[in-house]
Formats: structure tokens, C-alpha cells, sequence
């Protein structure tokens, strides 16, 4: 990906554990790393398809001096998600902010964090098999929508389906989105554990019956294994209503492990 890069730009702001250093201030030099793709600015010499440098520079120097934080790490994590929030065509950013004059007693050049943040992909399987069940679907979609550092790109069609697993139940109803997120694995499954909370999800029967079950099925090309989080889902190869929906959103998209794209899978499912 191209790099458009901001290097040691100084902004005189509040930001310390200290009281004084929150009331005087002092100097702080911020390095931005952009990355984003130029190749049309490239092309056509048109400002407008770029990233205009020096307005992320006033915007970074506007907010660091219009908050204060006590830690760096804050300051830092808040204006990567600002600048990314805000800004066309960003994907990622590494950001560093140095503090000349920390107060620690001790000769030192800089104290500095650096972080690197960006925007990730993830599918999540939909699903529900009590009351209304589009409709739990459907504010399931639109809850993501209103959530701050997600925005769905693409929702499948929904399906019925037949109850997996426990099958002395209703047919569900499923389907998949596509999501862009600034969350991390963690923070996105906490979030969709709020929003089935929110439908009135209870967990009282594996596979049992459920107004929503939302579940998190790739997370950009992330292998993950840990004891309540499994990325890529662990079943969804013997899944037809994760893979049918996600054949409409992705059906080139390539399983980490197993390097199947999803039309692979499916065939090999359905034959």
C-alpha cells in the first residue's frame, strides 16, 4: 500500500499525568504514517484524489491541542481513530507522538507510542429462529450500522434454513454482511454479544433455539484460536447457511487455512 508521510510536526499542547503539565503544556512532535493508494492522484495530478497532507496536519494539530489526556497511549489511540473515521481513502495509519520534556527525572532525547491502526474486513454470519425473525435480523444490521468505528458494506439475501445441531426447534432464518471495522477481534465479539443481549438472546441451550446469533466468521485473513473465539469459525466449511450467503458477498475469498475459496467449499459441501 502507499505511504503518504507526515514526519515531526510540533504541536504545543496539555497532555500528562501531572497537573502542571496539563496547565503550562508542552511540546510534542507527531510522525504520521498515511497509507492509502495514490496510483490516480498519481495519474491525473488532481489534489482531490489524494489525501491532502496538510489538512490532516491542521487536524492533528487542532485536536491534540483541543483534548487533554493524561496518557500518551490515549492520545495517540483517539487521533488514529479520528484521522481514520474521518479521512476518504485512509486505510491504515502508524502514528507516533514523542514528548521531548517528560518529566522523569533523568536525561533522555524523547518518550514516545507508536501505533498502527487501520481499518479491517469481516463477515458475520446471521441468524435467528423465534418471533419475528427478519426483523431481528434486520435491526441486528442496522445496530452494526450505528456502531462507532463500524460501517456494513454488503448484507446477503436471507434464508431458511434448517436447525443445526439440537433440531427439535423452529427453521432459521440466516444470512450474512460484510462489515469494514476499526475493532479488534475481542472488541467486535463483545460487540455482537451486546447486540444479541439487546434482542433478548439468552444462552441457555448450545444450538438451541435464539432470537439472534450473531457470529463472527473471518476477520480479514486472522487465524485465531482462543477459548470462546475461533477465527475462521470453526464449523463453517460444514455450514450451508454461512456458505451459501457468503457465496453472494465473497465467493472468491480464500479460507486462511485451508486456501479454499468459498465456491470451493461450498461445492465440495453441497456435492
Amino acid at each position: 500500500m502507499d505511504k503518504i508521510k507526515i514526519q515531526n510536526l510540533e504541536v504545543f499542547a496539555h497532555h500528562g499525568v501531572f497537573p502542571e503539565e496539563n496547565v503550562l503544556g508542552q511540546k510534542f512532535i507527531v510522525t504520521a504514517i498515511l497509507y492509502t493508494d495514490t496510483r490516480i492522484a498519481g495519474r491525473t495530478d488532481e489534489l482531490t484524489a489524494s489525501i491532502h497532507y496538510g489538512e490532516i496536519s491542521r487536524q492533528i494539530e487542532k485536536f491534540l491541542t483541543e483534548h487533554t489526556f493524561k496518557l500518551l497511549e490515549c492520545a495517540a489511540e483517539s487521533l488514529a481513530e479520528t484521522l481514520l473515521l474521518h479521512t476518504d481513502g485512509l486505510r491504515k495509519i502508524r502514528l507516533e507522538i514523542k514528548k521531548p520534556w517528560a518529566p522523569v527525572g533523568l536525561p533522555l532525547e524523547t518518550v514516545s507510542v507508536e501505533i498502527e491502526r487501520g481499518w479491517h474486513t469481516a463477515y458475520i454470519a446471521l441468524g435467528s429462529n423465534m418471533g419475528d425473525k427478519k426483523q431481528y435480523l434486520d435491526q441486528a444490521v442496522d445496530a452494526l450500522q450505528q456502531t462507532p468505528c463500524c460501517r456494513v458494506d454488503a448484507v446477503s439475501s436471507f434464508l431458511v434454513t434448517e436447525p443445526y445441531g439440537f433440531t427439535e426447534q423452529d427453521d432459521f432464518l440466516n444470512g450474512c454482511l460484510r462489515l469494514h471495522t476499526l475493532l479488534s477481534p475481542r472488541e467486535l465479539l463483545d460487540t455482537l454479544h451486546r447486540i444479541e443481549a439487546d434482542a433478548g438472546r439468552e444462552r441457555t441451550l448450545h444450538w438451541g433455539p435464539r432470537t439472534l446469533d450473531l457470529d463472527i466468521i473471518f476477520y480479514d485473513d486472522l487465524i485465531w484460536e482462543d477459548e470462546d473465539l475461533c477465527i475462521p469459525h470453526v464449523d463453517m466449511h460444514r455450514r450451508d447457511f454461512v456458505l451459501k450467503p457468503l457465496l453472494e458477498l465473497a465467493p472468491y475469498k480464500h479460507h486462511p487455512c485451508s486456501h479454499k475459496t468459498i465456491r470451493e467449499l461450498y461445492d465440495e459441501l453441497t456435492q
